[in-house]
């Protein structure tokens, strides 16, 4: 059984805006209201709490057998070298056709410090992250992060273990499958996604003011875009909202009727808003209209061809002009405004119309003339063809 819900908005477009590579600004509307909170709130949570990346969970320098030692020749003691390791970002380089391994993969590199490096550097060298990752299959996205300062030339064996994960895991939560002699396991930040924003602005369309505008702000660590963190989100929102699709009883849909594009509306609602005595008609025509109590275009356009002719002193020469003045702009007699928000039976109180019955005339040469000989029409004296010709 299909059920239809009244008319529902729904966002009909989304825009993206890059501030610089690692932050973009999203914005979706309309939402009807309080939806965008809904749809907002539920984006930043997955964005923050699931999105994938690498961490290195576990490292062993050659001759360091726990992390509460001093290193000879290195500055910093070990803790403080765990903790420069932790901020260390790296990007799986794609490969086509190739799946990211879900497991710890270990990976050893050599590491060599020579006396000039030492004496280049006014007595010591600062060892950055470039240092090691020279060959590997990771793009490295800080290549100048510090990791140790050498005072004396060495040569070590540095190995790590790296997995692919989400979120933040605790050194205690990570199990090696093979845990060696003198391995430190480190807290692993998997989570990519280093800051999440949303707000909600006012939108309108049409004659509806009270309309969610969603804009998210999205900022990463450069080990992914956020155009890929986005797009993961919004996949990994839908999974999760799939498993409720067998419950689907009912098939429901909304009576939307089809509505022209916001910037269209806008501009036809503008024209709508008019005052007659903004366009130019001939005296008559504006007297008669007047006369009739229409103060705007959109009061004008929802009359229909035979309402407008039992107006009094108003015939088809008046109608003719004020055809072809809607013409011009895009309108006609008898359009439906419905599609644009108006209530057809409240439009002088939608667009602030004036009550011109107290409107005094204005008179141009030879009026009452032409208004008996060709737009005064009565039971008694119909109007013909031939009269027009004389007219």
């Amino acid at each position: 059984m299909q059920v239809v819900y009244a008319e529902f908005r729904l966002p009909k477009q989304i825009k993206s805006q890059s501030i610089d590579h690692n932050k973009s600004v999203y914005i979706a509307e309309p939402f009807e209201k309080g939806f965008g909170h809904t749809v907002g709130n539920a984006l930043r949570r997955v964005l923050l709490t699931s999105i994938e990346s690498y961490a290195i969970v576990a490292l062993r320098m050659e001759g360091v057998p726990h992390e509460y030692t001093g290193i000879d020749g290195v500055i910093e003691d070990m803790t403080s070298i765990i903790i420069n390791f932790k901020g260390v970002l790296l990007r799986k380089v794609p490969v086509e056709g190739e799946v990211s391994p879900r497991g710890i993969k270990r990976y050893s590199f050599q590491l060599n410090v020579t006396n000039e490096m030492i004496q280049e550097g006014n007595g010591n060298y600062t060892v950055q992250v470039k240092d090691l990752f020279q060959e590997s299959e990771f793009e490295v996205i800080n290549p100048h992060h510090k990791l140790f300062t050498v005072t004396k030339p060495m040569t070590r064996t540095i190995d790590f273990k790296i997995a692919l994960g989400r979120g933040y895991c605790p050194s205690e939560r990570i199990q090696l499958n093979d845990p060696s002699f003198s391995e430190i396991v480190l807290d692993a930040a998997f989570s990519p996604v280093r800051h999440v924003n949303y707000f909600i602005e006012g939108c309108r369309v049409g004659g509806e003011t009270d309309l969610d505008r969603l804009v998210v702000e999205v900022t990463t660590d450069g080990r992914i875009t956020p155009d890929e963190a986005m797009t993961h989100a919004v996949q990994i929102l839908s999974l999760h909202l799939n498993v409720f699709d067998p419950l689907k009883m009912q098939q429901i849909t909304f009576d939307n009727a089809e509505k022209e594009d916001s910037s269209d509306r806008d501009a036809i609602l503008s024209k709508l808003a008019l005052k007659i005595s903004e366009i130019e008609l001939s005296v008559r025509s504006t007297n008669c209209l007047h006369g009739a109590n229409i103060s705007t275009i959109a009061e004008l356009v929802s009359k229909t061809e035979q309402e407008m002719l039992k107006f009094r002193n108003f015939g088809k020469k008046s109608l003719n002009e004020i055809k072809a003045k809607l013409e011009e702009m895009g309108l006609s007699l008898g359009m439906d405004l419905t599609k644009y928000g108006i209530d057809p039976e409240h439009v002088k109180e939608y667009f602030g119309g004036a009550d011109l019955s107290d409107f005094e005339e204005e008179e141009d040469e030879d009026y009452e003339d032409e208004v008996y000989e060709e737009d005064s029409l009565t039971e008694e004296e119909p109007e013909t063809e031939e009269d027009e010709d004389e007219a």
